[in-house]
């Protein structure tokens, strides 16, 4: 039967027919999955030949949230349309001002009374999809709201598909060109029906600015409580790490007013700040404007109540002798993590407050000073960029990652010549890739980092002769100058700043809309710094348009690191994190151009990010936060290493801290041997059931466990088991599953033997809890373990997309492990378990073989495979694969990207089928000239590959 006629009748007729291309799907936002219909609508914009949208409503966010596979699809000529409508003035005249500028999109204004379809049709290679349902073209709509939405596919003949075809082609006759003029025309008579504005602040967070009477959100109430719950332990110092742009300063007017001061003392280090700050306080607690004073450089009204101080100022010794040690009980210091610096570290020794409280978003510092240990390593709370854009503390943005100005070859990077950074046809090209990705309103109010001083001197320069108003700012202007600046940019009489490093932290400018960066990504640090210069919710915008220009920089690898969150450093979800940007919370995207993608995955495959320089630099951050030798388990909870990376450099955490000279104990030969083999073969959690044994050992010191009292032990702490995971794990941790030559390495740390039905301790172990090191450092990989296996759902053996090492696979499925990783090779069998592990685009020098496979992908369902050589038509594996009747056949699949890699993780893509009629012996050259046979065959699986994961497992990469 055709491919679509299984689809259709497996959605229609009968569920269970064995169909999984061209599936009828029906959609539905689902945000606690990253299930949206945008990620649909995305991945056919990049398959297609030519696409239709017919929608009534379209927003500037909704329109922005294809850009960037508008942009790769002009880059291959292929064009499409839009149409859309004035139903109900929900279109604003901005949206048409950014539609008419699509260079490979024709737009037409239906007339039609009452308009209000929505439908996405796209012409594939060899057939057509569309999208129909409740979804207009808005971020809401396509992201967060309860929508239904059904996607079909037909062949060009059909009626449905020609009937909408038809259709469309007779309403896109009957309606009017979207031109320059008739948006000219639209402006003079817009009025909207449904009040545009009055929508946007009902599904937007209130704002607090605007409310007479305030109330604390969300983050601020648990913060509040946590600082009251720390003064009850007496504490004297607390650290609050917030985000900006959600609320810090409120919060500390907050938590005044909770403290109840007789006097306060708030310092900032910029004198722009105070006076705001200053209104801040007021609204929150009250009373007379005599209560508040400033102290600065302009202001000097000491005796106020509540006092405002600069720390130039506060920090001079005329001063602090005039307001005495003891004249405030209750300090507050703003972007504390400069702190480091004399002035502060003199001021907060001099002052002796009932309570000193700190504030930033970022207390990690590149220069070395440890804000943790300034605060008694007091953490009162904390929110980062993805919990406050979860908690709508924040204004959405719309990063773009897009590539920078490449001539003859010729690529941006570190080292370029200032004259290439500013020639005119790169000024040209930057005009045209701001205006294409536009902003909120279509008048930009933007911040622009630069690399270097003469960069943003030039740049601005050049800008202003292009009729673009613009200025720029460094560290050699004063105060005034910044401030005059700003105010030209927040009142519309300059379109852009462009900046060198000043504007990175410390800075309150929420009008600004766009955020531009023609940088190199120096730190995902400061990469968070500059992108929340725009976040700070305001009415003057919905969104913010983040352009981030991609040239060919050695850190760009830590793009999908900084807006991901994921600082594990693994180089494989790294790339993933570029492709699949799901992660993203609420109503914010990322989108990166195909050749912007390109330039991140060429800087991973080049960057060394399990070096002992990086992991040491880790260790000493998360050291200087905690206060103490960090274990594992705190590199887990933390989110600021994977410990896999530790472990898979140095095979044990006592190792690792030995070669940096911080471990705190020792161990014996034997003692490390036993710590290898549970850290290498456990910590991963891929499933809990070792580790639970072995913590029921460790906790309770026993000698003896039988099945029986396993299996309890299970029950008892909710486990999912079979007869079979319990045999598997007696196995696993007596030795006796693995192979004999890492049977043989293990060995003189054996832990258990089996005796009698029970798991025995060795005398061995009986030794080795003698020594309280070696238990503190194993229970921390067993603990650490234990929190990883939370992530798997635990009742499969394996789930889809995540990630095995063969013999991991091997142990989960409860097969033989009779040879060493290498000697399995592609593919093993055992216990009706056929497993075939495949690395695609092995690379033009991969010498571990001396035949040249060519496994590949046909499309999303469809895999072809080759046996090892030589074998024939009647070898043993082929027969099974004959009739596989029983077997389960497993693929497993890796993407080596260049030879560097050095990935041992398979993604798991689920069971297929042998499609029987494609199974054929044949013969293939090896690398020494001869013919060899092979058998080839084509494989089914279950479940089709999602389009991201595809895309990410074959994609091509360029050097």
């Amino acid at each position: 039967m055709d491919v679509l006629e299984l689809a259709l009748k497996k959605a229609f007729i009968d569920q269970v027919t064995p169909s999984d291309k061209l599936n009828p799907k029906f959609i539905i936002n689902n945000p606690k999955k990253h299930d949206f219909l945008l990620t649909t609508l995305q991945n056919d914009f990049k398959q297609c030949r030519s696409f239709f949208i017919s929608v009534a409503f379209i927003t500037q966010s909704g329109l922005n949230a294809i850009k960037a596979q508008l942009a790769d699809l002009a880059q291959k000529g292929i064009s499409g349309k839009i149409l859309t409508s004035t139903y109900l003035g929900f279109n604003q005249p901005e949206v048409f001002e950014s539609l008419v500028n699509l260079p490979n999109v024709e737009v037409r204004i239906s007339e039609k009374e009452g308009f209000h379809s929505k439908g996405y049709l796209f012409e594939m290679e060899d057939h057509h999809s569309f999208i129909i349902g409740s979804s207009n073209l808005t971020m809401s709509a396509l992201k967060q709201n309860y929508e239904w939405n059904v996607k079909l596919t037909s062949y060009d003949n059909g009626e449905m598909i020609s009937s909408i075809r038809t259709h469309l082609e007779e309403e896109w006759a009957e309606s009017t060109p979207l031109t320059n003029e008739w948006i000219c025309e639209f402006k003079r008579y817009y009025q909207p029906v449904i009040n545009v504005q009055m929508i946007h602040q009902m599904t937007m967070t209130v704002n607090e600015d605007r409310q007479d009477y305030i109330v604390p959100n969300k983050m601020q109430q648990v913060a509040l409580k946590n600082l009251k719950d720390l003064r009850g332990t007496k504490a004297k110092r607390g650290l609050i790490v917030s985000a900006t742009g959600t609320g810090k300063t409120y919060l500390a007017a907050f938590d005044a007013r909770q403290f109840k001061p007789k006097r306060m003392l708030f310092i900032v280090h910029r004198e722009q700040i105070l006076k705001k700050a200053m209104a801040s306080f007021k609204k929150i607690l009250g009373g007379p404007d005599s209560d508040y004073g400033i102290l600065s450089g302009n202001s000097k009204e000491m005796t106020a109540k509540y006092l405002f101080a600069t720390i130039q100022t506060v920090s001079k010794d005329t001063y602090q002798e005039q307001l005495g040690a003891k004249a405030f009980d209750y300090v507050l210091i703003d972007e504390v993590h400069k702190a480091g610096a004399a002035s502060y570290q003199k001021t907060i020794d001099f002052f002796e407050p009932d309570f000193l409280l700190g504030m930033t978003a970022t207390p990690e510092r590149t220069d070395g000073f440890n804000i943790f240990e300034l605060f008694d390593y007091h953490v009162a709370y904390e929110i980062r960029l993805q919990e406050a854009l979860e908690e709508d503390l924040l204004c959405p943005f719309h990063y773009f990652g897009v590539t920078d100005y490449e001539k003859n070859g010729l690529m941006i990077n570190e080292t370029s010549d200032l004259s290439y950074l500013v020639n005119q046809e790169r000024v040209s090209f930057l005009i045209e890739k701001i205006n294409y990705y536009g902003c909120y309103g279509n008048q930009a109010k933007g911040l622009v980092f630069c690399s270097r001083k003469e960069e943003a001197k030039e740049l601005s320069h050049l800008f202003n002769k292009k009729g673009i108003p613009s200025s720029y700012l460094t560290g050699d202007h004063d105060l005034d100058k910044r401030e005059l600046e700003i105010t030209r940019l927040e009142e519309g009489k300059i379109n852009y700043i462009f900046t060198v490093d000043i504007f990175n932290e410390g800075i309150d400018i929420p009008k600004v809309n766009q955020i531009v960066m023609l940088r190199n990504t120096e730190s995902s640090i400061i990469f968070i710094q500059q992108l929340g210069r725009g976040l700070r919710k305001d009415d003057s915008k919905e969104f913010v348009t983040v352009i981030d220009f991609i040239g060919n920089y050695k850190n760009n690898y830590m793009i999908p690191m900084a807006l991901s969150g994921d600082s594990s450093r693994n180089k494989s979800n790294l790339r993933r994190d570029t492709i699949d940007v799901t992660y993203m919370s609420g109503l914010s995207a990322i989108n990166f151009e195909q050749v912007a993608k390109e330039r991140i995955f060429s800087s991973i495959d080049q960057a060394k990010l399990d070096s002992m320089a990086e992991l040491k630099k880790h260790y000493i951050a998360l050291k200087n936060r905690l206060n103490y030798v960090p274990g594992l388990l705190n590199f887990e909870e933390q989110g600021s290493l994977d410990p896999l990376i530790i472990i898979g450099k140095e095979k044990t955490y006592y190792q690792f801290l030995t070669r940096i000279g911080e471990a705190e104990g020792s161990l014996s030969e034997m003692e490390e041997i036993a710590l290898k083999f549970v850290s290498v073969e456990l910590l991963s959690g891929i499933r809990p059931h070792e580790l639970v044994v072995l913590a029921h050992f460790f906790e309770t010191k026993r000698k003896t466990l039988s099945y029986q009292e396993m299996k309890q032990l299970f029950k008892e702490k909710d486990i999912y088991f079979t007869e079979d995971d319990a045999q598997s794990t007696v196995k696993v941790l007596s030795l006796s599953f693995y192979e004999a030559v890492q049977q043989r390495n293990y060995m003189p740390g054996q832990l258990f033997r089996i005796e009698d039905d029970c798991l025995v301790v060795t005398d061995k172990l009986k030794q080795f809890w003698l020594n309280t090191y070696f238990n503190r450092l194993m229970l921390d990989v067993i603990e650490t373990g234990l929190v990883k296996s939370q992530r798997y759902m635990g009742h499969t053996p394996l789930e889809i997309y995540q990630k095995y090492r063969r013999k991991d696979a091997l142990r989960l499925l409860n097969m033989d492990f009779k040879q060493n990783e290498q000697g399995i090779g592609g593919y093993t069998f055992s216990n009706h378990h056929f497993t075939i592990f495949v690395t695609l685009d092995k690379g033009k020098d991969f010498k571990a073989s001396l035949m040249a496979y060519e496994d590949e992908f046909l499309d999303e369902s469809t895999f072809r495979w080759f046996t090892k050589s030589p074998r024939t038509i009647n070898s043993p594996e082929v027969e099974i694969l004959k009739q596989p009747d029983d077997w389960h056949i497993h693929l497993f699949i890796k993407r080596k990207y260049s030879q560097k890699d050095n990935e041992i993780d398979f993604y798991y893509l689920g069971e297929m089928t042998p499609i029987k009629e494609t199974i054929e012996q044949k013969q293939k050259p090896t690398t020494d000239g001869k013919l060899k046979n092979v058998v080839e065959m084509d494989f089914k699986l279950a479940n089709p590959v999602e389009s991201n994961m595809y895309e990410f497992l074959i994609k091509v990469i360029e050097d």
